[in-house]
């Protein structure tokens, strides 16, 4: 693998890296970035404790041939098990259809978002992409019907660009040693964002409206989060997409772009391996913990609460000074933990265990892949491939709850978590394949000392 002092073609090697911002205008961006990107994770959490009774309510409605068809189809998915199912699974498996169908639509249009972001601006993007937002959260207000209501999931499923654009703004204002303490933020933003929003979600749905929707009140709060980013976006954020590099073509070049490749595209299979298993596990956990100990919404809440703000805590700590490589391989050995931990839990104190080790793997995992991925890609095309890289997460997230879910209700909980942290362990192996970049992050500390970002 070509080292960092070779200068690959569209690197940015620690020397090399030439920002067009001021160190104050680079703290400047970062502030507007993590605030906007809080209140985008705001809003789409909000409606992640209400699926069961969103989608309950739906069901009720008389005459709903599209959503009868829906759980024709998914009846005949159960039969597949030959084994009793509760119907209670109906709800849970259309909502994990539902998450499906949007993963499956990011991960089209990512690619497509991030190549836009190249050619026309990453501000312009951005901007484009909030606007899909709006109407998505518009339609769900109105959504009087199921619908209407899937009318909005598609909608926000093409449109959902705004972490994979942070993530590139993020990139190109800052130099390849202070990569990781750059990105970290946008792994606080999301727990933060996992641990209030579904929180405030839930207050929310309380509060009735005298329309058809009995929703519409979140809904509503959605919509302002969304507008009130946008216009401070549209305000505050200036372009920040690199201006065209010229490249000399020399055959040592050539050679190192296609070993750059090279990494890229196993990045991009680790991120798809790891998200398949982990957000099945993820899926999983909320029954798991209902079947074991009859856990409540409120006892849920709890948990992620656990988790959500232990990963912050290694986030604005562990994560933000480690090499991206090492944080990548320490969220997955947690990961390992807790999946063999969950295996064989039979107690809240082991729980919790586990929790921990999921918390350390949300606050690495993808945070430090996404730093060594971004670390192999020119400026000039970094939305695209960065698009590809979420990409490939994203297909591994639409396909993994429907895998593991069905492994767990076939073969039973000790199996499902033996399996998946079986497959973990393959996922580490992977990772150890992986360069880690070769970037000094020790001289971009002293380079970077009383210049913090955020």
């Amino acid at each position: 693998m070509a080292s960092i002092a070779k200068a690959p073609v569209g690197a940015s090697s620690p020397a090399a890296h030439k920002s067009q911002f001021s160190p104050a205008q680079t703290k400047s961006i970062l502030k507007i970035l993590f605030f906007s990107l809080l209140l985008d994770l705001l809003s789409f959490t909000l409606i992640l404790p209400l699926f069961p009774r969103l989608l309950d309510f739906y069901k009720s409605q008389p005459d709903n041939e599209l959503l009868n068809n829906i759980f024709r189809y998914l009846n005949a998915f159960k039969e597949i098990f030959h084994r009793p199912i509760s119907d209670r699974f109906d709800v849970v498996l259309l909502g994990g259809a539902m998450g499906s169908l949007f993963s499956l639509l990011q991960a089209f249009a990512s690619p497509i978002i991030g190549g836009l972001s190249d050619k026309y601006g990453r501000r312009t993007a951005l901007l484009y992409s909030m606007a899909g937002n709006i109407l998505s959260v518009l339609l769900w207000y109105l959504a009087s019907s199921f619908p209407l209501f899937l009318a909005s999931r598609i909608v926000g499923g093409l449109s959902e660009g705004n972490v994979q654009l942070a993530i590139a703004i993020a990139t190109d204002i800052s130099p390849p040693q202070s990569r990781n303490r750059t990105l970290a933020l946008v792994g606080v933003a999301f727990s933060i964002a996992f641990t209030i929003g579904p929180m405030m979600g839930a207050y929310f749905s309380m509060k009735t409206m005298d329309v058809e929707n009995p929703f519409a009140a979140t809904a509503l709060f959605s919509l302002a989060l969304l507008v009130v980013e946008t216009a401070f976006l549209a305000w505050k954020l200036p372009e920040t997409r690199p201006v065209q590099e010229t490249v000399e073509q020399t055959a040592e070049g050539q050679v190192e772009v296609e070993e750059k490749s090279q990494s890229i595209a196993l990045l991009n299979w680790l991120h798809f391996f790891f998200l398949f298993i982990f957000s099945g596990m993820e899926f999983s956990l909320p029954f798991m913990t209902y079947d074991l100990f009859s856990y409540t919404s409120a006892q849920s809440g709890k948990l992620l609460g656990f988790i959500g703000l232990l990963a912050s805590l290694l986030q604005g700590g562990y994560v933000r000074r480690a090499p991206p490589l090492r944080v990548a391989k320490t969220g997955l050995v947690c990961c390992v933990g807790a999946f063999f931990l969950l295996a064989k839990v039979q107690t809240e104190g082991m729980l919790y265990l586990a929790a921990a080790g999921l918390a350390g793997t949300s606050a690495c995992v993808v945070t430090g892949l996404t730093a060594l991925a971004s670390l192999k890609v020119a400026g000039r095309e970094r939305g695209r491939v960065m698009g590809g890289f979420r990409s490939a997460g994203q297909i591994g997230r639409a396909i993994g709850p429907i895998a593991f879910c069905s492994l767990y209700w076939w073969a039973g909980r000790t199996t499902a978590y033996l399996v998946g942290g079986s497959g973990m362990v393959l996922v580490a192996a992977l990772a150890w394949c992986v360069d880690g970049g070769g970037v000094d992050l020790r001289k971009g500390e002293k380079e970077g000392e009383g210049k913090k970002e955020l």
